[in-house]
């Protein structure tokens, strides 16, 4: 039995895009899709019913924050971070490697793991290819990710091909680690930096293993956006065209249709709930910052366009006085818009596939949103 299966619907005939469907153990969600990211078990300010109501289906946690707090042990006790956090919908946990790298500045680096700081307390902290699959088996994620190094950016070649072949080593020892097979799916992820060649060597070692998903990690790092397409362009032709695609990290509006159009399935990022905190929106004409003094007598919704709860029922007057206040509720409306208008933005993706323009539809949306414009804003 295989716990996640892909199922490719259409593809489409102007880009290439692939219209499809995930099917997991907590139910099945239609790609292109993005997942908001609830990295200590819940989408900052969101309650799961708001999550349902807008349309996600899926959600990220995040391994190494759970295993610092409440540890994996308490969630395992609880019956799995589905009933801890009472989300029926699927979940994907990130193995935490990341944040390993990312988060901690005194780390060292072996074969058998990486040897690095409590980033919360300075306590000595061991992470390995096993341990990751430790605790992903008891938090009981629909997906998880194999233990990966994370590369900075930029990287020469010669480090590059040496962490390539150390995380090809690294998901093997996960695969063999995973207890959980017929009900947690694990994804392999590729790396190689801005190298052709490796990242066609990540991506074949890790084909060979013949995991049910792949995801396209090491992007989103501060790369140009050019780079990050241009990556794609020649990493995604080697992944199974039978199996879901995942980049990680990306939440930026053009780069998820840039993304669709470049193979990819699955999407998260912490770009739409951090920046709403600042009183930042997406909306279809582009970026507004709601907390901005020009809006203190503007009655009209974040964006007239939008049907979400927020736009329907607050003024951008309001939400303003909120945020410059401090009051949590002006980040939940905030948050619950940029949400929605990512979620129903895949779901437009996936209407232009269905409909073979989604080509069509990213001059559309660029020329609508402005980022046609010399010097245009985006996130």
């Amino acid at each position: 039995m295989t716990a996640i299966t892909y199922e490719l619907i259409k593809t489409d005939k102007q880009t290439g895009a692939r219209l499809g469907r995930v099917h997991t153990p907590h139910g099945s969600f239609d790609t292109p899709t993005f997942m908001p990211v609830g990295t200590l078990a819940t989408v900052k300010t969101m309650s799961p019913e708001e999550l349902e109501n807008m349309g996600a289906k899926i959600i990220l946690s995040n391994t190494y924050h759970l295993w610092l707090r409440p540890g994996e042990e308490i969630i395992r006790e609880a019956g799995g971070l589905h009933k801890f956090m009472n989300w029926d919908g699927a979940i994907l946990t990130d193995s935490g490697g990341f944040q390993v790298f990312s988060l901690s500045d005194m780390r060292e680096i072996k074969e058998e793991g990486v040897h690095f700081r409590n980033h919360l307390n300075g306590d000595k902290l061991f992470l390995s290819p096993e341990k990751a699959m430790q605790i992903q088996n008891a938090l009981g994620s629909d997906i998880m990710m194999a233990f990966d190094e994370c590369p900075p950016y930029p990287a020469t070649h010669e480090y590059m091909k040496n962490s390539v072949e150390r995380t090809s080593r690294w998901a093997e020892r996960c695969l063999t680690a995973h207890e959980r097979k017929n009900d947690q799916g694990l994804f392999g992820i590729v790396q190689g930096g801005e190298f052709e060649d490796l990242r066609k060597q990540s991506a074949r070692d890790l084909v060979s293993l013949d995991f049910p998903g792949y995801a396209v990690g090491g992007l989103s790092v501060g790369e140009p956006k050019d780079v990050m397409n241009r990556v794609l362009d020649f990493t995604t032709p080697w992944l199974p065209a039978n199996k879901p695609r995942y980049l990680m990290g990306v939440g930026s509006p053009d780069s998820l249709i840039d993304g669709a159009i470049r193979g990819i399935d699955m999407f998260d990022c912490v770009l739409p709930t951090r920046i709403a905190r600042n009183g930042t929106c997406m909306t279809s004409n582009g970026r507004l910052v709601v907390r901005n003094a020009k809006y203190a007598r503007d009655f009209s919704p974040i964006d007239e366009n939008c049907d979400c709860h927020v736009c329907r029922n607050y003024t951008r007057a309001y939400i303003r006085h909120l945020i410059k206040c401090n009051e949590t509720f002006g980040f939940r409306l905030t948050t619950y818009h940029n949400l929605h208008f990512l979620l129903k933005l895949m779901e437009q993706v996936r209407t232009a596939i269905s409909e073979d323009r989604l080509g069509d539809f990213r001059e559309e949306f660029f020329e609508q949103y402005g980022l046609n414009k010399p010097n245009a804003k985006n996130f």
